[in-house]
């Protein structure tokens, strides 16, 4: 099985309570067991249930690759040791706190928003890949809008061609502009990705899984 729809909740944007890489999958911890079986199943990896935050919403507050975790220190010291206890984590000094949304990268590389910039060598470092600054649409959220994995990166409609190409060239991907959950372009939110498979969510239609398969390498 290469990919399957799924809701939490009956909330369908999956992809913000969920951070995903080749090696583990994070989600939250109101996750049914039935939920954590089919991402096991899709995406091939060991699933592990945390918090951040005290919160559930894993994907906007962390980001990283296959090496680790990069989180802010501004989460609770309790979460970040437990993290410490099954991955290798990087914790910035940083007011800001949504890495999820201001970091997107793979294996091959990272592309990381301005408001991390004087953090960008320790991410390239830590995660052992390049890492570049840059945005999509103009807007610094690059881990909002766009996912990717090993294979390809799917992007909001509104990346223009210098920014497709500088995220082609660092993440060594191909990329393609595709919308999650009948036509939301913020793509992050309804998607948990890794190299072995996908997971969208449950209001994705035919066209959008067909153009998201195809992107992640999976046609």
């Amino acid at each position: 099985m290469k990919f399957a729809k799924l809701n939490f909740q009956k909330d369908p944007n999956i992809g913000l309570f969920t951070f995903s890489t080749d090696k583990f999958c994070l989600v939250n911890r109101f996750v049914r067991k039935k939920d954590m079986d089919l991402i096991k199943k899709v995406l091939k990896v060991p699933v592990y249930q945390t918090s951040v935050l005290g919160t559930g919403l894993i994907g906007i507050f962390t980001a990283g690759n296959s090496q680790g975790i990069v989180i802010s220190d501004r989460i609770y010291n309790e979460e970040i040791e437990e993290m410490q206890r099954n991955f290798d984590v990087l914790v910035l000094e940083t007011k800001h706190t949504a890495f999820g949304n201001l970091i997107l990268s793979n294996d091959h590389g990272c592309i990381v928003s301005r408001d991390l910039e004087k953090h960008r060598k320790d991410i390239r470092k830590f995660l052992g890949v390049e890492t570049r600054v840059g945005t999509i649409g103009g807007m610094d959220l690059v881990g909002s809008l766009a996912t990717c994995n090993s294979n390809g990166c799917l992007v909001h409609k509104w990346a223009i061609e210098k920014e497709k190409k500088l995220i082609e060239r660092i993440l060594d991907v191909s990329v393609s502009p595709g919308s999650v959950n009948f036509g939301n372009p913020w793509v992050k939110s309804g998607l948990i990705v890794n190299s072995n498979g996908f997971l969208a969510g449950d209001q994705t239609s035919g066209p959008e899984l067909g153009i998201a398969s195809e992107t992640f390498g999976f046609v």
